[in-house]
């Protein structure tokens, strides 16, 4: 438990130094970057960026396991937002290939 706090600290620490050096925000703002402009702001305290940013490590996978799986059987019953879905991508990517 100790390792992994320090660890979360360590990358919450690359995080910050990342966001003060660089010169474009916006490529870089997520949910750690918005947390932690919020203790800079006086908002949040560093435990509870570091709890949520743990929380998020070891919760996520599940929660995201289950809302993917529900999202393919929606789009899987609906044919019409698949099409859709597919010509949005084709319009998007053009001729590049599709990578993961």
């Amino acid at each position: 438990s100790k390792d992994l706090k320090g660890a979360m600290e360590n990358l919450i620490e690359q995080k910050r130094q990342k966001l003060s050096t660089t010169e474009k925000l916006d490529e870089h703002m997520d949910f750690a970057s918005q947390l932690i402009f919020a203790q800079n702001r006086g908002d949040l305290t560093a435990e509870n960026v570091n709890q949520c940013v743990l929380e998020m490590m070891i919760a996520a996978p599940d929660t995201l396991s289950v809302t993917l799986f529900f999202m393919l059987i929606l789009i899987a019953e609906h044919p019409t937002v698949e099409e859709e879905m597919m010509r949005e991508i084709e319009t998007v990517m053009g001729k590049q290939e599709l990578q993961s």
